[in-house]
């Protein structure tokens, strides 16, 4: 008897497996991939986000994988596209707008998302400085705006002491920059000030910041025929006064991209200007007090300071996805929306926060109070009204013309080349990218 009643269990069982099976996979969460750029610290913070919307509903789980570089990311994304492996959300750095507005069969455009899969959504709950530059001329959104930095100082606090310097006296303008970048290295630092991102910092935001244009028809954003025009007196002058600076190592060039970062985290160079978002592996890794400032600029200007532009990146969604994944990127673009998501994001990483109440929630709790510095992102970004040089800029092919810039200042800064010769070569190289992109994209 207990033979045949062994048998029975089992044979129910093999009958029963099947089905478990199938109601194991009705309730299993749809997984929706997210490639995207960031490591260190920031990867971190954003592993947090994934999760966090994960362990809030169990319809969807995203799955983030860190596939290098932003470049590095796009260009996996192309490829992944075209053998029909893409991701339904890749993160895409600012400056390749204009290449994926032009890529109109690859792209679901965000506000076309929200309205298919219901999802509340409203446009006017984002900063204008960050969403305007991810909506087209209708001022429809074509992506998410996920990361927006914006580039400020930073100082070593103790550095400044040791070379009798105010430690709470951040530099202002260009001029005090110098000066105090003299004195650092007087006092034995082997550099006075750094930066990262080269062209971001000194070519695109300084023009922002000084209200002149990078280009014409609004710096691209009015059309695709624009012009670059970044070769003006003034960019010349400063230009010209960095390399100068080399030759002593008041300025100290240290590379493109983020390679100057750990140069000022240890303590070579007491002045460092880069992204807002670098914040969170300064305090990370730093073993002396962080100062912050607002960029510098030349008092003689007119109109400067006007105000800064961001970078960072956005989330653009790919189409031919499974139909289903769509609803579950719906609801995690909803989520990141949430003011309390939102302004832990901004105070975790030193992002901007992309709405308005993410913002005024930060500084309701506090946060601003509690580590001053912190609000000078926003504060530069919202400092005057934006015009149409410092709106941010929408100019084809520009991951390339960034390169070009970047090589041509480093003519400059080894005396290679004037001032004047890199940025007119610079003008002309980009000019050429423009116009190879305007006949790819007619």
């Amino acid at each position: 008897m207990q033979k045949r009643a062994l048998r029975k269990l089992v044979a129910l069982a093999l009958v029963a497996l099947p089905w478990l099976g199938m109601v194991s996979a009705a309730h299993a969460a749809t997984e929706i991939a997210w490639w995207h750029a960031m490591s260190g610290e920031l990867g971190k913070q954003l592993e947090k986000l994934a999760a966090h919307f994960n362990a809030s509903q169990s319809s969807y789980r995203i799955v983030p994988t860190y596939k290098g570089n932003y470049n590095e990311t796009t260009m996996a994304a192309i490829f992944a596209f075209r053998s029909r492996s893409q991701p339904a959300i890749v993160q895409v750095n600012e400056i390749a707008t204009a290449t994926m507005m032009a890529a109109k069969g690859a792209t679901y455009p965000v506000f076309e998302l929200m309205r298919d899969q219901a999802v509340p959504f409203s446009p006017v709950a984002y900063l204008p400085a960050v969403a305007g530059y991810y909506t087209d001329m209708s001022g429809n959104m074509l992506s998410f705006p996920f990361n927006a930095s914006t580039p400020i100082l930073y100082y070593n606090k103790t550095m400044f002491r040791a070379a009798g310097l105010d430690a709470d006296v951040a530099p202002r303008t260009w001029d005090d920059v110098g000066a105090m970048a003299m004195k650092l290295r007087a006092a034995g630092a082997p550099c006075g000030f750094t930066t990262a991102w080269p062209s971001w910092v000194h070519v695109e935001n300084f023009s922002a910041y000084h209200n002149l244009p990078i280009a014409t028809h609004a710096n691209g954003l009015g059309g695709l025929d624009a012009e670059l025009t970044f070769n003006n007196p003034v960019m010349v002058r400063h230009i010209a006064q960095l390399a100068e600076w080399q030759k002593t190592k008041a300025f100290d060039y240290s590379g493109r991209a983020t390679s100057a970062e750990p140069r000022f985290q240890n303590g070579e160079c007491g002045i460092f200007i880069g992204s807002s978002a670098t914040r969170a592996d300064i305090i990370a890794n730093a073993k002396f007090e962080i100062g912050y400032g607002r960029l510098p600029y030349w008092p003689d200007v007119a109109g400067a300071p006007q105000n800064s532009i961001i970078g960072g990146a956005t989330l653009w969604v790919l189409r031919d996805r499974p139909r289903d994944e769509y609803n579950g990127v719906a609801r995690f673009f909803a989520f990141l929306s949430r003011p309390e998501v939102q302004a832990a994001w901004h105070q975790n990483t030193g992002y901007l926060p992309v709405t308005r109440a993410a913002f005024d929630l930060t500084r309701t709790q506090g946060f601003y109070d509690r580590h001053p510095g912190t609000a000078i992102s926003i504060e530069q970004i919202t400092l005057k009204p934006p015009t149409e040089n410092s709106k941010g800029l929408r100019l084809g092919s520009f991951v390339l013309i960034r390169d070009a810039i970047d090589e041509e200042l480093e003519y400059a800064f080894s005396g290679k080349k004037s001032a004047r010769e890199a940025l007119d070569s610079a003008v002309a190289r980009g000019n050429r990218l423009l116009r190879q992109f305007e006949r790819a994209n007619p």
